[in-house]
């Protein structure tokens, strides 16, 4: 991983999940999810496209909570990936 790489990822975990603090306004310690939007089977974004999601919000929250629980529900939720990355690039 390049430094520049490296520092933004931090920039990420500083921030906090993506949607707890668009919608709530806490921090919650994230985990970083790649967007999958325009890629193909196997591939991953590069690193400017990435989200900060909290467990919950990433994988264990469960249906219309967790991104992989339900992608629909979450987006309907919280809004798209691109969304988020669009308003997290403007709030970081």
């Amino acid at each position: 991983m390049k430094k520049t790489e490296k520092e933004y990822f931090e920039k990420l975990v500083e921030f906090g999940c993506v949607a707890c603090r668009k919608v709530y306004g806490v921090y919650t310690q994230p985990s970083i999810h790649h967007i999958r939007a325009g890629m193909g089977i196997g591939q991953r974004n590069s690193t400017e496209n990435c989200l900060p999601l909290c467990p919950s919000h990433h994988q264990t929250g469960g249906y219309g909570v967790a991104f992989h629980a339900g992608k629909k529900a979450f987006e309907e939720k919280y809004g798209t990936e691109l969304e988020l990355l669009e308003w997290l690039k403007d709030n970081l």
